[in-house]
C-alpha cells in the first residue's frame, strides 16, 4: 500500500496537472464539449500506453546504453527541476491548435511533452528500474495508471473546472505545483549523488 500512494503522489504531480489542464483548455479554446471529452480520452489512453512501456523497459534501457542507475537520478532529477523553474515562472510553451483536427494533438503536444516531459520520462525509467520484484511492479503500475486516471478526469471535466476555478486560479495552482516539483526533484538528486559517494 504504501508504494501505491507514493507512487500515485509522485506521479500525479511530476506529471503537473493543472499545467496540463492549463494547456488542454488553452489549445481547445475554440472547441466542443464533446470534442474535449474525446480529445481528453485519446490524452489519457496515449500517456497510459507511453508511461508503462517507459516503467517496464526502463531496466533493459539502463543496460543496453551501460548507465547506472544513481546517474540516470542525477539527470533526470536535473531535467524535473529546470521543468518545475520554468512551472514557477510560467516559461512553459503553450501549443497551438492551428487548422488540425483537434484529436490529432492528443498524443503530439498533450501526452508528449507537456504531460510526459523530459524530466517525466527520466523518473519513470528510474522508477522501473527500482521495483524490486513483480508485485511491486504490478503495484506501482496500477498507482501510475490510477494517477493518470485522475489527469484525465480533470480534463473531461475541463470546461466545469474552468467555470469554477477561472484561468487566474489555474495560473496559481500551476505554480504550486511547481514548487512540490522542485522539491521533489532535489530530492532525487540528493538520492542519487549520496548513493553514488556511497555517504
Amino acid at each position: 500500500m504504501d508504494i501505491f500512494i507514493s507512487t500515485f503522489l509522485k506521479m500525479f504531480f511530476i506529471m503537473t496537472p493543472f499545467f496540463v489542464l492549463s494547456v488542454f483548455l488553452t489549445v481547445t479554446h475554440d472547441a466542443t464539449s464533446k470534442q474535449r471529452k474525446a480529445l481528453a480520452i485519446k490524452v489519457t489512453t496515449s500517456v497510459i500506453v507511453m508511461s508503462l512501456v517507459l516503467l517496464f523497459f526502463g531496466k533493459h534501457i539502463f543496460d543496453i546504453f551501460g548507465i547506472t542507475l544513481d546517474a540516470f537520478r542525477i539527470g533526470a532529477g536535473a531535467l524535473l527541476f529546470l521543468s518545475a523553474v520554468e512551472l514557477v515562472r510560467g516559461s512553459k510553451d503553450t501549443a497551438k491548435v492551428g487548422d488540425k483536427d483537434i484529436l490529432q494533438l492528443a498524443v503530439v503536444p498533450l501526452a508528449i511533452p507537456v504531460t510526459i516531459g523530459p524530466g517525466t520520462i527520466g523518473i519513470l525509467l528510474v522508477m522501473g528500474a527500482t521495483f524490486e520484484d513483480t508485485s511491486s511492479m504490478i503495484m506501482g503500475s496500477f498507482a501510475l495508471i490510477c494517477a493518470v486516471l485522475v489527469i484525465g478526469i480533470m480534463l473531461y471535466s475541463s470546461s466545469i473546472i474552468e467555470k469554477i476555478i477561472g484561468k487566474q486560479g489555474l495560473l496559481v495552482i500551476s505554480k504550486i505545483t511547481g514548487l512540490f516539483l522542485a522539491a521533489l526533484s532535489a530530492q532525487i538528486v540528493f538520492t542519487g549523488i549520496k548513493n553514488f559517494l556511497e555517504i
